[in-house]
């Protein structure tokens, strides 16, 4: 069984900063794919970043301005650095790994951007 425990949401104002971190813990042997998500309120769950194979790829909207990265020493721990927040970028983050063909999903942190 594999879990995903995401942490690192909450409010900030706009222009601010922050950093998710997502751990995974369980029967981990190779994650071969590593990824964001985020699901604001009516919309649909969308691709934020993504790494793998030392690849990192983005959303148009968030490219310049999220970074997306895993701990060399803990292989298990990913995080995503959120910079110039935005109030569009407010949505419920998620984390989600690819294990052989397997997909797993965190239980997801609420970011929200406001003044």
């Amino acid at each position: 069984q594999v879990r995903l425990v995401e942490s690192g949401g909450g409010l900030v104002q706009p222009g601010g900063s922050l950093r998710l971190s997502c751990a995974a813990s369980g029967s981990i042997f190779s994650i071969n794919r590593r990824r964001w998500y985020r699901q604001a309120p009516g919309q649909q769950r969308e691709l934020v970043a993504g790494i793998s194979d030392g690849t990192t790829n983005y959303a148009d909207s968030v490219k310049g301005r999220f970074t997306i990265s895993r701990d060399n020493a803990k292989n298990t721990v990913m995080y995503l650095q959120m910079d110039t927040l935005r109030p569009e970028d407010t949505a419920v983050y998620y984390c989600n790994i690819r294990i052989g063909i397997t997909n797993y999903w965190g239980q997801g942190t609420q970011v929200t951007v406001s003044s």
